[in-house]
């Protein structure tokens, strides 16, 4: 007597419609049609206000005489002075901040210490306090009526009104940005490869230059960038300390302001147009190197768990 099998179907599942997870978002939060339109149409209008008429002005004006004005105004001695000093000061100050900011991210994002919220306070003090504030901090400090000005005149050192002032007010006002991005890199990155490389009798200058610095390396480039961008283009601490010596003491964006007020409106926007310039060389590069940044986070947030597996 053969046994029989009796197959039981399970009941019919209820029909569900297959979303994605950005559906269902779209479905939790969405908005009608003509909301998302009415939103991305002003978005538009705002940034074009805002940013693209401003900038297209500014390169109308500069080429309002036609190519022949526009090479005449950026060629003259005072500007090409300017250029000059604003490349000086950032090859000065950017080097200086990498440097900094290097060895203050690795500090935070690998050590506990005593004083470490302390650091990262006075990393973010360029970003409260005002520029123009810096600026008058180092003529209190450097200026002939100065904290050390006896001391500077009597060894005849000028910093105040002169090149190294202009070189510290941009050091100030620009040394958060290499930090600041890569601390949050470097965190996500944790300390096991550093510390496998250690135990594997590598030694800390060898583990830097072949672990730690190829995994910060966009990091490093985004924050280079953003500082470089800041330090041509600062204006308020800069404007305190170089007392508008014109062919000595301007950079680029006061010698605009010079241009400008002497009613030279041609020069004054061809000036312009080569910081605008910047800003949208700055722009782009900062795009790409963005996308950069993130797949170092990722890659260091996937690599914990995987590691944590490993040793538990």
């Amino acid at each position: 007597m053969s046994a029989s099998k009796t197959f039981i179907s399970p009941p019919a599942a209820p029909e569900v419609a297959l979303q994605t997870p950005r559906a269902h978002m779209r479905d939790a939060v969405g908005e009608p049609a003509w909301v998302r339109y009415l939103l991305i149409t002003l978005a538009i209008l705002v940034i074009s206000a805002i940013l693209l008429v401003p900038l297209a002005a500014v390169f109308h004006q500069a080429f309002a005489k036609g190519i022949s004005g526009y090479i005449e105004a950026i060629s003259q001695p005072d500007t090409l002075s300017a250029i000059k000093l604003t490349l000086m000061a950032c090859a000065i100050a950017v080097p200086f901040n990498v440097v900094f900011g290097v060895a203050a991210a690795w500090c935070i994002a690998k050590f506990d210490f005593v004083g470490k919220n302390f650091l990262i306070t006075l990393i973010d003090i360029p970003f409260s306090v005002s520029p123009v504030i810096a600026g008058l901090v180092f003529v209190l400090l450097f200026g002939r009526m100065g904290y050390f000005g006896e001391f500077l005149s009597n060894h005849d050192w000028q910093i105040v009104f002169a090149v190294p002032g202009i070189v510290l007010a941009t050091i100030f006002v620009t040394f958060p940005f290499v930090a600041r991005e890569l601390i949050p890199v470097m965190q996500a990155q944790g300390t096991e490869e550093e510390e496998a490389s250690i135990s594997l009798g590598a030694g800390g200058w060898n583990t830097f230059w072949r672990i730690t610095l190829p995994n910060i390396k966009w990091g490093l480039l985004y924050g280079v960038v953003l500082c470089n961008a800041r330090a041509m283009g600062e204006f308020g601490a800069v404007s305190v300390v170089s007392g508008h010596i014109r062919g000595e003491t301007n950079t680029l964006p006061l010698h605009v302001e010079i241009l400008y007020n002497e009613y030279d409106f041609t020069g004054a926007f061809a000036v312009a147009s080569l910081l605008a310039f910047l800003a949208v060389i700055t722009l782009i590069v900062k795009k790409i190197l963005e996308r950069g940044v993130r797949a170092e986070i990722k890659a260091a947030e996937n690599l914990v768990p995987e590691q944590g597996a490993i040793h538990s």
